[in-house]
């Protein structure tokens, strides 16, 4: 079962358009005061370094917020998207108009530094799980109009997307199932409501929520905050029957422990939520 948004290299190209507007408008308003010391047609160089190991990400974004002020500067990339970048290595070199470099400097940074971060640390679930069937989920616990970059940075890191909001997919929670008369009438009317290709989750607290959503032919069910026994009793109670997704609360210490019960997915709200920036430095040098 397959219940991943699809994205297109032409939806993401329009978000990652929006995301740099923004971020320069932002940024700049009605112009860089402090670029202004340097002469107009300076040109520069510059390389951005991590300080971190980190997995690269967000590369559209960084070149998006420098070719949106001089469409003819150039970017020689010395590492990918999605490979590991160790602690000094210099991840890009940068030639182009001097002032238009300095003013591009935070926000193409910004991007960098926060996607990165969201699929190095992805990657370290994905990691972490290494060996079991279990894939790491992300979450609507997103930054305000990054949602759609932060998911594109998980799936990089090697995780997998949940409906990107509440158009594209029904999660029917405690008071979703109080409002409807209970768990069957629930799912019946999910069902019948939700267009073709969006997902139907059930979310649900103990055994017994469990086996009326089974009961009721639930094919994707959320256990909120399950401990390892209960975990692995509703894997055995399933049986196959639905997928199973874990959520509440899980760290790096505890996901093996919880992907070894057998369920299908792990959803984990930190790795857009609580994300750290990596540490990156642009160095610029007059020429």
């Amino acid at each position: 079962m397959n219940h991943e948004p699809a994205h297109s290299v032409t939806d993401l190209a329009a978000h990652v358009e929006r995301n740099v507007r923004l971020a320069l408008e932002e940024d700049m308003g009605g112009g860089d005061l402090t670029a202004q010391l340097i002469p107009a047609d300076a040109a520069g160089q510059a390389t951005v370094i991590t300080r971190q190991p980190m997995v690269l990400c967000g590369v559209a974004w960084f070149e998006g917020c420098f070719r949106a002020l001089d469409p003819g500067c150039k970017i020689e990339w010395k590492a990918q998207e999605g490979e590991t970048a160790e602690s000094g290595e210099v991840l890009c070199e940068i030639r182009g108009n001097a002032r238009a470099m300095l003013s591009a400097e935070r926000p193409a940074l910004n991007f960098l530094q926060l996607l990165s971060a969201t699929a190095t640390e992805t990657r370290r679930y994905v990691q972490a799980v290494n060996g079991t069937a279990a894939k790491i989920m992300d979450t609507r616990k997103t930054l305000p109009g990054l949602r759609h970059a932060q998911k594109y940075a998980v799936k990089i890191g090697g995780g997998h997307n949940q409906r990107i909001g509440l158009f594209d997919g029904i999660l029917i929670k405690e008071n979703h199932i109080m409002a409807a008369g209970g768990i069957g009438p629930a799912l019946v009317a999910a069902n019948r409501l939700a267009p073709e290709g969006a997902s139907v989750q059930i979310e649900v607290e103990n055994e017994m929520q469990l086996q009326e959503a089974l009961d009721a032919g639930a094919k994707l069910i959320l256990l909120d905050n399950f401990d390892l026994p209960a975990l692995r009793d509703a894997v055995a109670l399933t049986a196959g029957r639905a997928e199973l997704e874990a959520s509440g609360g899980i760290t790096l210490q505890t996901v093996d422990r919880i992907a070894r019960t057998g369920v299908n997915r792990i959803s984990i709200g930190s790795l857009t939520k609580d994300v750290r920036a990596a540490d990156l430095s642009m160095r610029f040098k007059a020429g």
